[in-house]
């Protein structure tokens, strides 16, 4: 009996163009440039993907769910899981094209285009101009991780209050509104990043971005029902710092990883990343046990995860004595917009996304343009306080008036917040009809 080739049959079947090879390549996207496979550098942002990607699920789920009270606790974590799905959805739909597309010249400098809608004139031989010897499909998923926990971090503001449908609504417009365009604006192609603003992970875009829309999502909902009057202690602190440790881990991908290569700039923002953790995690204990006299676990907790947020606009571009001092100086300031400033002000910025996120960020990213050496990164050279104080302010600017004109679409579409009653029994049962206890 013959042997049949498969190759023959599937011909057969199916015709000769699903195996020929295209004679010409199709033209690249303005984004674009050829493929030029560096397997190294690819291999280690496909392990930093998967480590941002923890930080969202199950790092920050668990850090933000052990800190509401047990009422909440499935609440908290479905915004997390929330903040994942759409956010994946959008990224494949438009939000990639927008971000690190290229859009026409007049508006270019603040958004991307729809060249690359659906992914499409992405292909295995495609990279972005911006990393070369990466596959296009690494680097959008790898920058899509970071889309994913920037939303997720802003429902620490409003945790415990805020209605899911509105959180779904809130979510798809703050991506399309206000990340795609400042993504676009500091590292797609936008005026921040040819003005010289610097940003090596995301202090600005991420962090000071989330840290104000949750500012401003707790100016706008209001305090919680018993706020200042309740014991609203975070019901499981165990939680919380398994939350810590993962996301720890996976910041060594979120810093590292932004390197775009496996480089030595990947290995200095690794270990920068851990050294300012652990010096903030001593400064914010030190202010806290002088405050309160006695340390807590969350105090160390927090300290950690602000020298982890300062660090991330400067990671790639300081040596070890500039992360040790942004670190040490991130723990304190942070204390101070988590604890004093939200005491003096009487707002309820339920688990301190602004005074974290948005104060360790803009701490970090000011500190970027002082201690940034040549040595390290020659991206470096020339870096000064007031491109950095420019690029803050109009992220400052477009995340809190995108933030209020997307919660006002809320209020008159969906509602904002769940009734007085419906909050006093736990967002866990009347928002999704289950308890993480029977």
């Amino acid at each position: 009996m013959p042997i049949i080739n498969p190759r023959t049959l599937c011909l057969a079947l199916v015709g000769t163009a699903a195996f020929a090879s295209p004679a010409v390549a199709a033209p690249l996207l303005n984004h674009q440039a050829p493929l030029v496979l560096n397997e190294a550098s690819s291999a280690w942002i496909l392990t930093s993907t998967a480590l941002v990607l923890l930080m969202t699920l199950p790092g920050l789920a668990l850090f933000y769910g052990g800190m509401v009270r047990r009422k909440n606790v499935i609440s908290t974590i479905a915004q997390s899981t929330a903040a994942l799905a759409i956010v994946t959805v959008l990224w494949f739909a438009v939000g990639y094209s927008l971000s690190f597309g290229t859009g026409p010249e007049a508006t270019n400098g603040f958004v991307g285009g729809f060249q690359a809608v659906l992914l499409n004139g992405v292909g295995t031989g495609t990279a972005h101009s911006l990393a070369p010897g990466l596959p296009e499909f690494l680097w959008i998923a790898y920058q899509l991780t970071f889309a994913i926990i920037t939303p997720a971090l802003i429902a620490g503001a409003f945790a415990e209050r805020m209605k899911f449908s509105a959180t779904i609504l809130f979510f798809v417009l703050w991506h399309l509104i206000v990340y795609a365009p400042i993504c676009h604006q500091v590292w797609g192609g936008g005026w921040m990043g040819s003005l010289g603003v610097l940003d090596f992970a995301g202090g600005a875009v991420v962090h000071v971005n989330a840290g104000i829309a949750g500012l401003v999502c707790a100016l706008v909902l209001g305090p919680r029902q018993g706020f200042g009057r309740d014991n609203m202690a975070p019901h499981n602190l165990a939680f919380t710092a398994i939350g810590t440790g993962l996301l720890l881990v996976g910041w060594l991908g979120f810093n590292g990883g932004s390197a775009w290569a496996a480089d030595g700039i990947a290995a200095v923002a690794a270990f920068n990343t851990l050294l300012a953790a652990a010096a903030a995690a001593i400064g914010w204990t030190a202010i806290e046990w002088f405050d309160h006299k006695r340390p807590t676990l969350l105090g160390m907790l927090s300290g950690i995860v602000a020298g982890l947020v300062g660090i991330t606009p400067a990671a790639g571009f300081v040596d070890p004595k500039g992360a040790f001092l942004i670190g040490i100086l991130s723990g304190p300031a942070c204390y101070a917009g988590a604890v004093w400033l939200k005491r003096a002000l009487k707002y309820d910025d339920s688990l301190d996304a602004f005074g974290v996120h948005g104060v360790g960020g803009i701490v970090g990213a000011l500190l970027t343009g002082v201690f940034a050496s040549a040595a390290i990164n020659p991206v470096g050279e020339g870096a000064n306080i007031l491109n950095q104080a420019i690029g803050l302010v109009a992220v400052i600017a477009w995340s809190g008036i995108g933030t209020w004109i997307i919660l006002m679409i809320c209020k008159f579409t969906t509602g904002l917040r769940v009734s007085r009653e419906d909050e006093i029994e736990g967002l866990d049962y009347t928002q999704h009809g289950e308890s993480i206890h029977p």
